[in-house]
């Protein structure tokens, strides 16, 4: 009887050696973990930066065509972020208000470079003699922004030289 007793005393003596360190899979710093919040940016603000850096980039070097490709991802992606922070912003209204809080910051900044690469989407079909590809684009700005907003204002501009308005917006 007394030797049962000893049994689970020595495989707990002997058991917790062998997984001692499990419970980091390997990895000292949690943080590894969070791929999307390292360099290595596949889903975030910084992509649709690196994209419209890109475009500026292929629109020096005079290659429209992949610029237009290369603004276009950066609006595409700008435009999902910007849904993915609305949905998890909903989402946690009256549960914890550090998310909502969070989302919303970041929703914004994700609407901003979305009306950014609209903006540059619109100069680029300017440049190449299409309006009507750039009145949509330009009203999207403003929708956006509001028309008070530099980016807004700036859009409104734009409409205004394309003949598409012609009522001139002093703002506020």
């Amino acid at each position: 009887m007394k030797f049962l007793k000893i049994i689970p005393v020595v495989f707990i003596f002997l058991g917790i050696q062998s997984f001692m360190n499990l419970s980091f899979a390997g990895s000292k710093n949690a943080d590894e973990y969070k791929v999307l919040s390292s360099t290595n940016k596949k889903l975030s603000i910084a992509d649709v930066e690196d994209f419209l850096t890109e475009g500026d980039n292929l629109v020096k070097n005079g290659d429209f065509e992949s610029a237009k490709q290369t603004y276009d991802k950066a609006r595409n992606l700008a435009r999902q972020l910007s849904g993915f922070y609305r949905d998890l912003n909903g989402s946690f209204k009256g549960l914890d208000a550090r998310v909502p809080m969070e989302m919303e910051k970041k929703g914004r900044k994700s609407i901003k470079t979305w009306a950014k690469s609209n903006a540059r989407l619109a100069s680029l079909y300017k440049r190449k003699e299409q309006p009507e590809v750039a009145v949509p684009l330009l009203v999207e700005i403003i929708r956006l922004m509001t028309p008070n907003s530099p980016e807004g204002k700036e859009a409104y501009e734009n409409l205004l030289q394309l003949g598409f308005v012609e009522t001139i917006y002093k703002g506020f």
